[in-house]
């Protein structure tokens, strides 16, 4: 059982060959691009209405809990992904630091991590591309806009938008990086004029009673309530800043470029966050558009705003496709790193001549749109953040393991008070995941069950490091 625990060098795991390496063409601009496409999304254009109908008004206090979390465990990414500028992201912290086994489990949860969250953007941007097509009077088949769990067939519209955004990627990295960039300034503008105008009609009693269902989570009606609970799924609002880090094999500058990127873009969207969620309760009971599979448009078209609202349904419709770029651009690199350590077929880790994994990125794009086709929103969010959870966990761990195991090492990062930053994220995390349906769970631990058979049938054997 040795081989669960072997590990890379923490010096020698930037020596990847010339022609197994990504290119650096990004900087920090791009990188903070990268976070706030990925963090600004579904999360706040369709899951405030999941989170205010299980919390009620105090969505805003589970948007707190969630982004203190993942403040601590954005922190701790900072820190090792300076330390450790290659792809891979905590799959590769964990090897380096903790082991082999535990780093292919990280890895694991992040392909069900990326996989998952591209899924579930496409299905939110899916009930706006349908909401806005309909809004023009065009007429979209429920066969062919939900899929069974809603009475339809198949969601088309999510399936296209998984094709266009892998196509490109597969264009190039800085080419896609650089429409994502605008794309983002022209959805933060969308969601400035949501606020502007959902203020104009606050009213403080539509905050009362402040938490209707209690902090913690529980059943409520067959449905899971409570601060916690909320939490347990907007947390899924917040996490993007992770796949900043799997760019950093392709950071012009990692030291200076990935800290900004990694800090800077948790900043902003916590920001961008709070603002929206007060604005959108202010305006209106939380039971009124939280059922809504477009809950800002909702709320504006109620306002009287319906030109407003079909813009900001339009934006959306552009600009959500910038939450699947960065998680299907994350995910690819996992699986990029995961290959060139022979975990998986190396066949999967080659690059064609702009530094593109291309099998791997048509593989992420077949399994996002199979999931995002037959699945509901709320199911999707909630298996994904049980693999970011896990990921999460581990890299609190690890920043703690490296203080301790060596104290001396040069970095170019240091997060303050790494004992307090540490624990949170991992006591944080493991209670978000306790919050999670059970369901949830089950289905997590399976994923991670048929992993296990998976690295036992191959990674074990044919790792770069079994024969060393």
């Amino acid at each position: 059982m040795s081989f669960l625990t072997r590990r890379k060098s923490i010096d020698t795991i930037a020596a990847v060959p010339e022609t197994q390496r990504l290119h650096r063409t990004l900087s920090w601009p791009h990188l903070i691009a990268l976070g706030v496409g990925a963090i600004v999304g579904t999360g706040i254009y369709t899951l405030i209405g999941v989170g205010a109908e299980r919390a009620g008004p105090a969505v805003i206090v589970a948007f707190v809990v969630a982004g203190l979390v993942c403040v601590c465990a954005a922190l701790a990414y900072a820190e090792l992904a300076t330390l450790m500028p290659v792809s891979g992201s905590a799959y590769t912290y964990s090897y380096a630091v903790i082991g082999e086994g535990v780093a292919w489990v990280i890895g694991w949860s992040l392909v069900l991590e990326y996989s998952v969250v591209c899924s579930a953007v496409a299905v939110g941007w899916s009930g706006y591309a349908v909401g806005f097509l309909q809004s023009a009077g065009i007429d979209v088949p429920l066969a062919l806009a939900a899929g069974p769990h809603a009475g339809g067939i198949i969601n088309l519209p999510a399936i296209l938008i998984v094709a266009a955004v892998a196509g490109l990627l597969l264009v190039g990295t800085r080419e896609s990086a650089t429409l994502n960039m605008a794309l983002v300034v022209l959805k933060i503008g969308a969601l400035a004029a949501f606020v502007f105008l959902a203020l104009q009609a606050f009213d403080a009693g539509n905050f009362k009673p402040f938490m209707p269902y209690g902090f913690t989570s529980h059943e409520v009606d067959g449905q899971m309530r409570g601060v916690m609970a909320a939490a347990a799924i907007i947390f899924f609002a917040f996490y993007g800043f992770d796949a900043v880090s799997t760019a950093a094999e392709e950071t012009k500058n990692p030291a200076r470029d990935l800290t900004i990127g990694i800090i800077g873009s948790m900043v902003m969207c916590t920001l961008i966050y709070m603002g929206v969620a007060a604005a959108a309760i202010g305006a209106m009971p939380f039971m009124e558009f939280s059922l809504s599979g477009e809950p800002l448009a909702h709320v504006l078209r109620t306002l009287g705003h319906p030109g407003v609202a079909t813009a900001i349904g339009a934006v959306a419709v552009v600009a959500l496709p910038t939450v699947i770029l960065a998680f299907m651009f994350g995910q690819s690199r996992i699986f990029f790193v995961m290959a060139r350590d022979r975990m998986l077929p190396e066949r999967l880790g080659r690059v064609n001549a702009k530094g593109t994994p291309v099998a791997v990125t048509i593989g992420t794009a077949m399994v996002v749109s199979a999931i995002a086709g037959f699945f509901p929103l709320s199911e999707i969010a909630e298996l994904a953040n049980a693999g970011t959870l896990a990921a999460f966990v581990a890299v609190g761990l690890c920043l703690i393991i490296l203080r301790v195991r060596q104290p001396d090492r040069p970095r170019l990062f240091r997060a303050p008070m790494p004992w307090v930053v540490g624990l949170v994220a991992i006591l944080g995390c493991i209670y978000l995941f306790i919050s999670l349906p059970g369901v949830t769970q089950v289905r997590f631990l399976i994923w991670n069950l048929i992993g296990a058979l998976v690295y036992l049938a191959y990674g074990a054997r044919k790792s770069r490091l079994a024969g060393q």
